[in-house]
Parts: structure tokens; sequence; C-alpha cells
């Protein structure tokens, strides 16, 4: 398993910009595409406590979604974050 996970489903714009800020970065990660199976949905849910896709994992930590990754990146916390898993 990878230590970065993005739920996802198969045509959302933001999952695509989130997906693509992490490849440029190099990252390794597992998409689960929630679009597709309920329960790893209901997994998505219980762990971030939201229902919109993306939502981001990078190790324990509950990055969010886009925005969210986005906004770290820029604070400069997401290299720090990435290192550590």
């Amino acid at each position: 398993m990878n230590p970065v996970r993005v739920y996802s489903t198969a045509y959302c714009p933001f999952c695509v910009m989130a997906k693509r800020l992490l490849e440029n970065k190099g990252v390794a990660f597992e998409e689960i595409r929630v679009d597709q199976d309920l329960q790893r949905r209901n997994e998505m849910m219980q762990l971030s406590g939201r229902r919109t896709v993306p939502q981001i994992f990078v190790g324990q930590t509950h990055v969010g979604g886009f925005d969210d990754l986005s906004a770290l990146d820029r604070a400069g916390g997401l290299d720090p974050l990435l290192a550590d898993v």
C-alpha cells in the first residue's frame, strides 16, 4: 500500500488536479475509486468526515481535498509531510 492515498471518482476535475500535483512532485500514490466501490466510499467518509472527492491522505494525516492540498503546498507544508512517509 502506498503511503499516499487519493479517494476519487472517474471524472472529477479536482481529482485530476490533485493527482497532477502529486505526479509533478514525483509522488507515488494509491488511487481509490469510490464511484466503483460503495464500501470504499463509506471508508472514505468515515476516515475523513467528508462526502466529496478527492480526499487525500498522506500516511495517517488527512490533508483534505484539492484546495487543501494546494494550499498546503503553497505554504511549504506538503514537502515535509511527504518526506515523513
